[in-house]
């Protein structure tokens, strides 16, 4: 992993080149166009409606941009149905939480999983111990994520009775289980009081540290933004305007005045 901050960069695991979208006649993304390094944290922000959803969703391959290519450890993924965006190594979590209500915790993140598993019914019916295996470490891996999360105590609990907090945590979990290589979050703090922000910042930093995983989180808290991230994306009417290290982006005149005010930038 690169240090905060840091300006020495290796070679890209993504790249965004000249991404448009359009619905209809409504240009949600305009030629945007900037790289993901692997183990860093990339923030995307601005203000509501500048298209940071939609381009979560072209990574992801829930939307297909009419212009441009994303190329993912070299391979371009436009096209490609989200399974196999998925199988790839990429995951994502959503700005509305999207949990199977009337599960466990343990039984939502072991759905994360479910990418990885090989043995199917038939296959588990007739080599049982293969299919038993592959049980075990997918359950070995669950708990690393149920231990770096710290939701042990509410592991068996049914995931609609938690509060909000804790499910922002789950689904973060199940996203976790997949074991991505590229991690998207869709505003992963939003709704979330004080601690729980400080709580699940600790989270992302962990993941990113102890797993390897890069991150692109969209996240509308600035503290947040800069205090955990590489790199900064700032998206505009659908328009990138700015990307940088967060020192650089804080106090670029175009974001300042898009976005941020004048009472976010360094002095």
């Amino acid at each position: 992993m690169t240090h905060r901050n840091s300006t020495t960069l290796p070679a890209p695991q993504m790249e965004i080149d000249h991404i448009g979208l359009s619905f209809g006649g409504v240009r949600a993304l305009l030629s945007v166009t900037f790289n993901i390094y692997p183990g860093t944290i990339q923030a995307i922000i601005g203000p509501n409606g500048a298209g940071k959803t939609s381009l979560l969703n072209c990574i992801s391959g829930l939307y297909r941009p009419q212009q441009g290519q994303i190329r993912f450890e070299g391979r371009n993924i436009i096209g490609l149905p989200p399974h196999q965006i998925a199988r790839l190594g990429i995951a994502r979590s959503f700005q509305n939480i999207e949990l199977f209500r009337h599960m466990t915790v343990v039984d939502n993140l072991m759905l994360g999983r479910h990418i990885h598993m090989r043995s199917g019914v038939f296959s588990g019916g007739f080599y049982w111990g293969r299919a038993q295996r592959e049980e075990v470490e997918h359950r070995e891996f669950v708990e690393q994520v149920i231990d770096l999360l710290e939701i042990q105590s509410i592991r068996k609990k049914m995931v609609g009775a938690l509060s909000y907090g804790l499910q922002k945590r789950v689904e973060l979990g199940r996203a976790l289980a997949m074991n991505p290589r590229l991690l998207l979050l869709d505003e992963p703090m939003a709704g979330m009081n004080t601690e729980e922000k400080e709580d699940m910042a600790r989270f992302v930093l962990d993941i990113n540290e102890e797993f390897g995983t890069t991150i692109v989180l969209i996240e509308h808290d600035m503290g947040v933004v800069m205090d955990i991230s590489d790199r900064v994306a700032v998206l505009e009417f659908g328009q990138l305007i700015a990307y940088g290290t967060p020192a650089e982006v804080r106090n670029d005149p175009k974001v300042i005045d898009a976005y941020l005010g004048r009472e976010h930038a360094m002095v």
